[in-house]
């Protein structure tokens, strides 16, 4: 076990690490914008007057993503589900309504690329020191688990990871058992295990979870943005192993 430095705040005990993908360790916030503005447009073209209370939802405003907003935390199911809803008050029958929000989503993702965004400074460096003491890795995302596999296969992480989990259908963050799952998957004891994020949904269920601490990680002053947080930092090289 591994004592884990941020700050003034010392974690002991520490078996894992579980990483956030999108705002943690990629710079996602260009993608999901754009993701948004896209999907946005679709819908609208078909269902003309839709657009900006679409895009309000997603908390897209302009050019501008809100990164507590849907777009930036929620799951894809979750998405499609909030943008449906938004079409079904134009009378239309729900299964279309979903129909339209998931084509809508995916042919939005088709256009803007496939490419998994820029790695956030310090990723490799991080995971490299970390392995290195022998403290499992994993990434427990509100991503797709495909987008999870692509995000690893494009930057050449697997071998650092235990753990690639994203959400598809069911369990959702914050829901804390998406945590235990995790843990029980790397096999370790949630108590023993840290959660590192860029959200309210990720320190929720880290604490709900009971586990060994949360990380809360912001790139720029909002935080808001990880409230619940036992510690927040501003990089990643804030996360230190201690010589035992």
């Amino acid at each position: 076990m591994a004592t884990i430095k941020c700050g003034e705040v010392v974690f002991s005990d520490i078996q894992a690490v579980l990483f956030d993908k999108n705002g943690t360790l990629e710079d996602s916030e260009d993608f999901l914008r754009s993701l948004g503005q896209k999907a946005v447009r679709l819908i609208d073209a078909q269902i003309p007057g839709i657009g900006e209370p679409l895009s309000m939802a997603l908390g897209i405003s302009g050019d501008v993503l809100d990164l507590t907003g849907l777009m930036a935390v929620a799951s894809r199911k979750e998405t499609e589900i909030a943008a449906a809803a938004y079409i079904a008050e134009t009378g239309r029958g729900w299964f279309d309504c979903l129909k339209i929000a998931r084509q809508a989503l995916e042919e939005a993702h088709e256009y803007i690329g496939q490419n998994p965004s820029p790695l956030y400074p310090g990723v490799l460096d991080l995971f490299e020191l970390l392995s290195s003491r022998g403290i499992k890795l994993g990434i427990l995302s509100a991503a797709t688990t495909r987008g999870v596999e692509q995000f690893v296969t494009c930057y050449g992480l697997r071998d650092y990871l235990e753990l690639e989990m994203g959400v598809d259908e069911g369990l959702g963050k914050p829901d804390p058992r998406l945590f235990l799952q995790a843990c029980e998957t790397l096999g370790v004891q949630p108590q023993n295990a840290l959660m590192v994020g860029d959200s309210i949904g990720d320190m929720q269920m880290a604490r709900d979870a009971k586990a060994g601490g949360c990380i809360g990680i912001i790139w720029n002053n909002n935080l808001a943005q990880v409230r619940g947080a036992d510690v927040v930092i501003h990089q990643l090289t804030d996360i230190r192993v201690l010589t035992d």
